[in-house]
This record gives C-alpha cells, structure tokens and sequence, in this order.
C-alpha cells in the first residue's frame, strides 16, 4: 500500500502524569529483581527476625508466662531493643544493596541502553531517581517499616504511659533506618554507574565499607586520633544512630554532627558522580 494512501493519526488518547513517569524503572526492576529464587528466599528470611522480635514482644507481656518466672518483664522494651533491632536489620538491608544495586545502571550503561531513555520526556533526574527508588522501597521494607509496626505493637501491650515516654522512639527508628538507605543506596547507584560490571561493583561496595573501616583503625592506632573514623563509614553510621537512640559513643568516636557533615558529603559526592556519568552520550578523547 502507498505511503499517501495509511490514515495516519496522532495518538489521541490519555497522557502519564509527568510525576509517574519514573515510577515506569521501579516496576520492571522489580520484575526482572524478583526472578531470582536466591534473592527471593534471602528477602523472605529478612522478615525471620522482626516476626521473631514480635513473638517476643507478645512473650514479654503475657501475665501467665511472667508468672511462671516471677518476673515483671523477661527484658525491657527500650531504646536499646530498637538500636539492637536495626543493627540487625541494617546489617540485612546493607547485603540487599549490594545484591540489588549494582545490576540496576551498569547494564543500561554497557548496552548503551540511556538514549532510549533519555531520547523520551524523561530526565537524567528522574532516570536517576527512579533508580533510587528501587533501593529505597526494599530496604525501606526491612528497616523502618517492620521497626514501627513492632514500636506499634509494644504501644498497643505497654499502654499509653509507654508510649508517652518513648515517643521520641519513633523518630529514631525512622531516621536512623533512612540514614543506611540514602548511605547505602547512592552508593551502590554510583558504584553501578562507574564500573560496569555487575560482580566487581557489588564487591566495590563491600569494599568501600571493609577497607575504610581497616584505614580508619590504622590511622588512629598510628597517630592516636580519632580522625581515622572519619574514613570508616560503619563507624559514621553508627555513631549517627546511637546518636539517634540516645546510647553512649564509643571513646574514639568523632562527634554526631562531624558524622552528620561527613554522610552528607559522602552522599552529595555520589550524585555528583551519578550526574556525571549518567549521560544520554559519552565523549571519548583519544
């Protein structure tokens, strides 16, 4: 048939809301994230210690349990019992990032795959933070939601006297549980876009976090500071979040807000690199 001879027509139906554009890469990631039955599994078991550190929570307040013990509480419910719990929980959601985020720019870079991207009403922004978005909604789902169902569910067994008195708890939780995934997300991404091999950036990113930690023990052992802590980024998180729980810094710790500054600047230093490397065309000198 003849070119003059199609009825072509513009597309005349309804348009995407520009601000659910993004939300187009967190659905097939979680697809294509899911088809793996070892990352299933490993999610799966991120859920075996809040429902176990639930089970308790029900023990901990049972009259008839207690009464056996002749004890008012087997352990208290405080502070220290929601630090313990995103230790673990942070300690899961760090293995998830680095399964997750490094598969999630390298191969769009490696396959030259951000032109059809880009080449569509959709911005280096919202590539970006629709990547982000897949890291931030897992380890969001093993961090700070199941911390404030179980804060939730000991408010609902202590009473309101609890809940009066630990209310700050709340904002703990979920700071601190935003503090690793805004940390272990932008790095991931950016290890993701700089080396395009899957493998190698997931063993970067442990690495980022192993040999800084061995830098900053060195550097204060050698020259007795406690500036080396400001290379161990574990350290940086930690003492954010004891911070936030209101526990005791260690002695070679450096202050709250140096660890705020530092994470700060580590984070922005990740974007910055992600600007730079997520281009819809790459310009090679020779």
């Amino acid at each position: 048939m003849a070119v003059y001879k199609r009825g072509y027509r513009g597309y005349a139906g309804g348009f995407t809301a520009p601000w659910s554009r993004l939300l187009v890469i967190p659905r097939y990631a979680f697809k294509q994230v899911f088809q793996s039955k070892l990352f299933t599994a490993f999610f799966v078991a991120c859920f075996f210690f809040p429902l176990g550190c639930g089970a308790f929570l029900y023990v901990n307040h049972n009259t008839q349990l207690l009464a056996l013990f002749n004890v008012h509480e087997i352990v208290p419910v405080d502070a220290y019992f929601f630090y313990i719990f995103l230790q673990v929980q942070g300690t899961l959601a760090f293995v998830l990032a680095a399964f997750v985020g490094p598969g999630l720019i390298a191969p769009d870079l490696a396959n030259n795959a951000l032109p059809l991207y880009l080449c569509r009403p959709f911005s280096r922004a919202e590539y970006v933070a629709g990547k982000l978005s897949v890291l931030c909604l897992l380890l969001s789902a093993v961090t700070w939601a199941p911390g404030l169902i179980l804060y939730l569910v000991q408010t609902d067994l202590a009473g309101t006297s609890w809940l009066e008195a630990n209310l700050w708890m709340a904002g703990g939780i979920f700071l601190a549980s935003w503090v690793r995934i805004v940390i272990f997300s932008v790095l991931a991404i950016a290890l993701s876009a700089w080396i395009r091999w899957r493998v190698v950036a997931g063993a970067a990113l442990l690495a980022v976090f192993f040999v800084s930690a061995g830098f900053g023990v060195a550097i204060n052992a050698v020259l007795e500071t406690r500036n080396g802590a400001l290379l161990n980024l574990g350290e940086l998180i930690a003492t954010v979040e004891r911070d936030l729980f209101r526990q005791p810094l260690r002695l070679d710790a450096v202050s709250p807000g140096t660890a705020w500054l530092v994470l700060i600047a580590i984070s922005a230093l990740c974007l910055m690199l992600l600007a730079r490397k997520v281009r819809a065309y790459e310009v090679v000198r020779g």
